[in-house]
């Protein structure tokens, strides 16, 4: 099974909210988030970074809730479908904002072309705060849910240290979703690894 093939799948298994067939069917047939990179020049950035990332980030949040401690001593226990909300739909942001270009570099000591993505995002609406406003489009989220997908940048991200740190403090999914992203980013698709 592909990427695609396996987001999806986990997508309408535990995916059911209303409007939620309407937004897999945005992502299907009006975006580029099978065929996108995560970004222009880190992880994933290559075709189909952005629904490999995702579903990274989806198998590192499973493992971060399954451990006891997360369970037992913070009472992390939340249902598949926020789960499989949050990790799948936390970068939708990058929709439709890369374009495919060429740059010159030296190789071997001549200039040569080649290809790379540049980010040209017509709705510049921030990151996380995007990709909550596109799935509230489509589909409500609960509090929590919006937090930890606003916030999933953790204080690696742009954001007020102060937000983030509230956001983890009050909504706890946010912080797992970000420790789950950075352990995607930094370990599964880092090249230095």
């Amino acid at each position: 099974m592909d990427a695609k093939e396996r987001f999806i799948s986990l997508y309408q298994e535990h995916i059911h909210r209303d409007g939620s067939d309407k937004l897999l069917e945005y992502l299907l047939h009006h975006s580029d988030f099978f065929t996108a990179p995560a970004s222009t020049r880190f992880h994933g950035s290559h075709a189909q970074g952005l629904v490999e990332h995702c579903l990274n980030v989806y198998d590192c949040l499973k493992d971060y809730l399954a451990r006891s401690r997360s369970k037992e001593v913070y009472h992390m226990e939340y249902n598949e479908e926020t789960i499989a909300i949050v990790a799948l739909l936390h970068d939708i942001c990058k929709v439709n904002c890369y374009k495919e270009s060429t740059r010159n570099v030296k190789v071997n000591g001549a200039w040569t072309q080649v290809p790379y993505y540049e980010f040209d995002d017509q709705l510049p609406y921030g990151h996380g705060e995007k990709s909550v406003y596109i799935i509230t489009g489509f589909m409500r989220l609960s509090r929590e849910e919006a937090f930890a997908i606003r916030y999933h940048m953790g204080f690696s991200g742009n954001d007020d240290a102060r937000g983030v740190g509230y956001s983890f403090e009050h909504f706890p999914l946010s912080f797992a979703l970000s420790t789950a992203d950075m352990e995607a980013t930094y370990f599964l698709e880092s090249e230095t690894v």
